[in-house]
């Protein structure tokens, strides 16, 4: 495993971490999109199910274990806590998530690696996860307004460990639901850019299509980000 990939799986756990915590010990998901909290959920799941039929290493249990448990506490706070389910927008959050799942699925059928039931599953997982987001974004935009606080702490997640204690004490504090636009994206398509150059393998174009697809859709977050910031302003999101 190289430093990138091993960066972006920290900089992913610590995110989903996180924002359990800050759920857990505020009592509140406002602004969270339950809808993509599930989907997370069915991708790991989809994703994980080797679990209990391969094992590859120490490592590489705990994280499926982790991402599995974490995604699952999660949506169980925001559906059954008698407190936390209360701050749950559900007006907002009407995004019909589940018709994400059919064509994905359909299109695992039919574009994979190996018609088997690990890999089919695999690159449905990937498919899904390129659009999890969806829910979240659409939520984003309906209520428009994101503390600026909460954007620092989404654009600097990557960078966690430079940042003085104060600033991270705060960014806990306040941490929203974007923490999954975080910089471990970036981190793994440095990761793909890296392994295509030094791996001898045939290019993995699913995931990596998977993959871009995803970023395309954090893009637009980002440019609002970096604009709000550079004029000193409340980070809002268009209509």
């Amino acid at each position: 495993m190289n430093v990138f990939r091993l960066a972006g799986d920290m900089t992913h756990l610590l995110s989903v971490i996180v924002l359990l915590l800050k759920i857990r010990t505020m009592k509140s998901c406002a602004g969270i999109s339950l809808k993509t909290q599930e989907l997370y959920t069915i991708v790991f799941l989809a994703r994980y199910l080797d679990l209990f039929t391969r094992y590859y290493s120490f490592y590489n249990t705990v994280m499926k274990l982790v991402f599995i448990g974490t995604s699952v506490c999660i949506v169980w706070y925001m559906r059954y806590h008698k407190v936390v389910k209360q701050t749950y927008n559900k007006d907002q959050d009407t995004f019909r998530h589940y018709f994400l799942i059919p064509p994905c699925l359909l299109l695992a059928l039919l574009v994979h690696r190996s018609f088997t039931v690990m890999e089919v599953l695999w690159t449905f997982s990937l498919y899904l996860e390129a659009v999890a987001i969806l829910p979240q974004l659409i939520l984003l935009q309906r209520t428009k307004n994101i503390d600026n606080l909460t954007g620092n702490y989404i654009f600097l997640l990557g960078h966690l460990f430079v940042l003085p204690p104060a600033m991270l004490s705060d960014l806990v504090v306040v941490i929203d639901v974007m923490n999954y636009l975080s910089a471990y994206r970036a981190f793994y398509l440095v990761n793909w850019v890296y392994r295509f150059f030094t791996e001898q393998h045939k290019a993995r174009w699913i995931p990596w299509l998977s993959g871009l697809v995803q970023t395309a859709l954090y893009a637009d977050f980002f440019y609002y980000y970096i604009k709000s910031w550079k004029n000193n302003e409340k980070l809002k999101l268009p209509a």
